[in-house]
C-alpha cells in the first residue's frame, strides 16, 4: 500500500527533511576525516543510494523524460561532487563550515537564474538580496568583522580548490533547480542520481592516490548516519513539496544555513565567532529577500 500522508503530516515530513539537510555539512566533513575526501564521499553516496532504493524503489528509467535524465543527472552529479569534495579537501573543520556557507549562495543564484532561464518576474528587492548574501560570504570568509576583500582573497587563496568547488556547486545547483523544474515532468530521479554520483566518485577514488579505506565501528556508524540522513532528506522533501504546505516549507528551507552552521559547530567541536554568525545571518537574510522578491510574481508567458 502506498504511503499517502495528509497535508499536515506531509508538511512535518518536509520540515524534517530540512533538519536532516542541516546536518549534511558536519557529517560529510566527519566522514571525510575517517575515509579521505574522495573515498569518504564515494562511501556516503553508495550508502545513500542503498537507502534511497529502499525508500523510493529502484528507478524506472523509461518513465523519466530523456532531457531530464541527461541534463538532470549531469548537473546533480556535478553538484554533489563539488559539495562533498569541497568539504573533504578543506584545510580544517572551521574552513569546512565556511565552505558550507559559500554553498548556500545557491538560493540567491536560483532566483537570479529563474529570471534569466524561466522568465520569472521579481521586484527590485532581489538586488539588495543578492548583495546582502555576497556581503555575508565576504564577512564569513574574511573573518575580520568587516567587509575586507583583501582578507577574503587571502583566505580563498589558501585553498582555491575547495572554495572554487563550493562556489561552483552553488551555481550548478541553482541551474539544476531551474532546469529540472522545466524538464522533470513531476518525476524524481534522485535515487538514480545518487547511484551515478557514487559511480563517478569510485572511478575518481581508484584513479587517485588516496590510501586504502580503513573501517572502524565509530566511522562506520557515522557513515551510515550520513548516508541515511542525506537519503531521507531527499525522500521526505519530495513528500513535503508534493503534499504539504509549500509556502511554509520554502520559507523554512531558507534557514538551513543557520541549522547547518549550528549542527556542524557542535558535531565538529568547532567554536565559531560572533563575526561568523553575523555573516550567516546576512546570507540567510539575503536569501529570504530574494525569495520574497518573487512572491506573487508569475513567470512571463505563464
Amino acid at each position: 500500500m502506498q504511503f499517502s500522508p495528509g497535508r499536515n503530516a506531509a508538511t512535518l515530513l518536509g520540515l524534517l527533511a530540512i533538519l536532516l539537510w542541516g546536518t549534511v555539512v558536519g557529517l560529510i566533513r566527519g566522514v571525510s576525516e575517517s575515509f579521505g575526501a574522495i573515498g569518504g564521499a564515494a562511501l556516503i553516496y553508495t550508502v545513500g543510494s542503498i537507502f534511497l532504493v529502499g525508500l523510493l524503489g529502484f528507478p524506472k528509467l523509461r518513465s523519466f523524460p530523456r532531457s531530464y535524465l541527461i541534463v538532470g543527472s549531469l548537473l546533480f552529479v556535478a553538484y554533489e561532487i563539488c559539495l562533498s569534495l569541497s568539504l573533504g579537501f578543506a584545510i580544517d573543520r572551521g574552513q569546512a563550515i565556511e565552505l558550507g556557507i559559500v554553498n548556500y549562495l545557491w538560493p540567491c543564484f536560483t532566483v537570479v537564474l529563474a529570471m534569466v532561464i524561466n522568465g520569472q518576474r521579481a521586484s527590485a528587492w532581489v538586488v539588495p538580496g543578492v548583495l546582502l548574501s555576497i556581503c555575508g560570504i565576504v564577512w564569513v570568509v574574511g573573518g575580520s568583522g568587516a567587509l575586507s576583500w583583501e582578507r577574503t582573497v587571502a583566505n580563498v587563496s589558501s585553498n582555491p580548490l575547495s572554495y572554487g568547488l563550493a562556489f561552483s556547486g552553488a551555481i550548478i545547483w541553482a541551474v539544476y533547480c531551474n532546469v529540472t523544474k522545466r524538464f522533470a515532468d513531476g518525476k524524481n530521479g534522485v535515487a538514480l542520481f545518487f547511484m551515478l554520483t557514487a559511480a563517478a566518485l569510485w572511478v575518481k577514488y581508484f584513479l587517485s592516490a588516496e590510501p586504502a579505506l580503513q573501517f572502524s565501528a565509530p566511522s562506520t556508524i557515522e557513515l551510515c548516519v550520513t548516508g541515511g540522513a542525506m537519503a531521507a532528506g531527499y525522500a521526505l522533501w519530495n513528500v513535503g513539496i508534493l503534499k504539504g504546505n509549500l509556502t511554509l516549507l520554502a520559507t523554512a528551507s531558507y534557514f538551513t544555513p543557520v541549522l547547518s552552521t549550528f549542527f556542524a559547530a557542535v558535531w565538529l567541536s568547532t567554536r565559531l565567532t560572533a563575526t561568523f554568525w553575523q555573516g550567516v545571518a546576512m546570507v540567510t537574510a539575503g536569501s529570504l529577500l530574494c525569495w520574497a522578491a518573487t512572491r506573487g510574481k508569475s513567470a512571463r508567458g505563464a
